[in-house]
């Protein structure tokens, strides 16, 4: 099982995921994030992170040249786009850059959605896996307010046909809503191929708690070994 841990915004946090196994590590550069980060503030961060980590900037601007900048400066290794799924700009990322990066399309699941999603949720999995441009796809929770980071769950239950439709095509990443008390259900119930969280491991908005860190990998790693 894939783990992502997103919206690091210091050193100390970010050394103690990869130290307890987390495969990625994400840093948001969305203007309207409270854990926005720059380019200048990443850069050092991840210059002491073991090689082996992806290192994912997030964001929800979808300027190809910032977007490049950013990458470049910061050393990232992986660049998930929070937009409209736009397939020149990720050819242009594909293109562009001095070394290849990891391209991570988000879909959103409206929590409030009923059936009628899954039908255009669907459609949406099957043109992204048929264009392969993006190599993974991580489908995250959106509210009213808000189209990522919203401590929010959607309905697994709901989704799990789609998913498993989805899954068909390309590595699918939960997001959104996921705690280390849910994660197993999560899992169990939608089998994805990893999983995504910021929100619900912070012992404050931007602040890491060390044991909620360790008790959500655990947990994850541990569904899968149970056959999830």
């Amino acid at each position: 099982m894939w783990v992502k841990i997103c919206a690091n915004t210091n050193l100390d946090d970010a050394k103690l995921a990869a130290e307890l196994g987390a495969d990625a590590l994400g840093f948001v550069f969305a203007a309207a994030s409270s854990r926005r980060m720059t380019p200048e503030q990443v850069a050092p961060i991840v210059q002491e992170l073991p090689e082996s980590i992806e290192k994912v900037g997030v964001f929800a601007e979808l300027d190809l040249a910032a977007i490049r900048a950013a990458v470049e400066y910061a050393g990232l290794t992986g660049v998930q786009l929070h937009g409209d799924y736009t397939p020149e700009l990720i050819l242009g990322l594909r293109k562009g850059l001095s070394t290849p990066v990891t391209i991570l399309q988000t879909l959103h699941w409206q929590v409030t959605a009923g059936l009628e999603q899954a039908e255009a949720f669907e459609a949406s999995t099957r043109r992204i896996a048929e264009d392969g441009l993006a190599a993974r796809l991580l489908v995250d929770a959106k509210t009213a307010s808000a189209s990522g980071g919203t401590g929010t769950a959607f309905d697994w239950n709901l989704a799990r046909a789609s998913f498993e439709i989805a899954r068909r095509g390309m590595p699918i990443i939960l997001a959104g809503g996921l705690r280390p008390e849910n994660v197993a259900e999560a899992i169990r119930t939608l089998r994805p191929w990893g999983v995504d969280v910021a929100s619900g491991v912070e012992s404050a908005p931007g602040k890491k708690d060390p044991e909620k860190l360790q008790a959500f990998i655990t947990n994850a790693r541990q569904a899968e070994r149970n056959g999830a």
